[in-house]
């Protein structure tokens, strides 16, 4: 029986759930895996937290240094997170040789280059499922199950904390801040929730998925970011009327434009499977040109869901004895890529108008003149005295085009605001 030794940089949620996955189960992968897998030590701050734990005082290191020096440590599980010291640890555990699994996904988004480069050169592993979707096995998938496919498009709901507040906004009538303060009561949010509702957490990990599913390397500055903070409750209720649902999507498509990657709060139609992804659950949807659709769904975060990824990348680096690198060039500098900014899609838009005559053929002709289908006008309510709301949706258009157009719009007399912009994924 294989035998192997495990080092955790952290002891909070995730660093907690791994060393009671490795624990609690390690007779069952003795008898599953063949493998006794042990916690042989740990990097924490907190003493406290770690004999609580129930870990042996002896184990708790002091320094990086007395990790990566151990004889019985094979792998080195960093679930710290940020940037700093979590690189410095990295990158020195590569270097002794000793194989990393991480979850950080900003690290990784931002790093993965250089740490891979340091993998290489000693031939250590260098794992990441737990970056992505949680317990979700998505990058397993993307690399050892769609071989066969030049994938065409990749959508996901990839970010627990966005999805929970859009929910309760769209079932429980919440508005957006009565919603993030149950999300931080709950423990979905943080203090200060600015990584998840304003998108970064999505774009670091869109970043990973669609390197792996384009054979390219995304660089976080190539993806359109927006989020949440600004949603509507008014926008989510027309849009449920209209039979769409509002998700903050993911996206990343392959186009004869080049590779197009965003995140942003999207209306989709509400028999979409992605529409019916709730509360704090991820999913993602691919297309690959051999198999067709996939959709991957499960809980995106917590201390067992994504332990249980990090574990899972374990004993694929014990039961493989050749690492995987990316074949691709995971260069950020990779000047050989081609990337579309300005994408195509259908929009949402609602306005405060003046209430009168010959207003809407003002503006349908206005959006006429920038060359943008309208597919729908709906007047929805009386707002007061002089002025109504309308909402438009449009064919696809692309997104310049749109810009011009919501500037052009904002400047009529007859417009008093253009209160709401979405767009529309079919």
């Amino acid at each position: 029986m294989k035998k192997a030794g495990v080092a955790i940089l952290g002891l909070g949620v995730v660093g907690g759930g791994v060393y009671k996955i490795l624990t609690d189960k390690r007779e069952f992968f003795k008898k599953t895996q063949g493998l006794d897998i042990t916690v042989e030590n740990v990097l924490e701050r907190n003493v406290e937290r770690a004999l609580s734990l129930g870990i042996e005082k002896e184990k708790i290191a002091t320094s990086i240094e007395e990790v990566v020096s151990n004889p019985n440590v094979d792998i080195v599980v960093e679930v710290i997170g940020g940037i700093e010291p979590s690189k410095t640890f990295v990158l020195k555990a590569l270097k002794s040789g000793k194989t990393v699994v991480t979850s950080n996904k900003e690290l990784f988004a931002k790093h993965w280059p250089e740490l891979e480069k340091a993998a290489k050169k000693t031939k250590a592993g260098l794992f990441f499922e737990a970056t992505c979707v949680g317990g979700v096995p998505i990058i397993r998938t993307l690399i050892d199950g769609m071989q066969a496919n030049d994938i065409q498009s990749i959508k996901g709901i990839i970010n627990g904390t966005t999805n929970y507040i859009l929910t309760k906004m769209t079932y429980m009538g919440y508005s957006y801040e009565e919603a993030l303060k149950e999300a931080q009561k709950l423990g979905y949010a943080e203090f200060n929730p600015t990584a998840d509702v304003e998108g970064f957490d999505a774009t670091y990990k869109i970043s990973i998925l669609s390197s792996l599913a384009f054979n390219t390397k995304v660089t976080i500055d190539k993806v359109y970011r927006e989020g949440i903070s600004n949603v509507n409750i008014k926008d989510i209720n027309y849009g449920k009327e209209m039979g769409y649902t509002l998700k903050l999507l993911a996206i990343g498509k392959k186009t004869n434009s080049g590779i197009e990657v965003r995140v942003h709060p999207t209306f989709i139609k509400s028999e979409n499977p992605l529409a019916s992804v709730n509360d704090s659950f991820n999913a993602v949807h691919l297309v690959g040109d051999s198999v067709g659709e996939i959709m991957l769904y499960g809980r995106g975060a917590g201390d067992l869901p994504t332990g249980s990824a990090i574990v899972s990348d374990i004993i694929f680096a014990l039961r493989h004895e050749d690492f995987y690198y990316t074949p691709f060039r995971n260069e950020e500098d990779d000047k050989s890529a081609k990337f579309q900014s300005d994408f195509n899609t259908r929009y949402y838009l609602r306005l405060t108008v003046q209430d009168k005559s010959g207003v809407l053929t003002k503006i349908s002709g206005a959006i006429a003149k920038s060359n943008i289908s309208i597919m729908e006008v709906k007047q929805t309510s009386f707002v007061e005295e002089g002025k109504a709301e309308i909402i438009i949706t449009t064919h696809e258009c692309y997104e310049s085009a749109m810009r011009k157009t919501i500037d052009k719009l904002s400047q009529m007399s007859e417009v008093y605001s253009v209160d709401g912009v979405v767009r529309i994924e079919d």
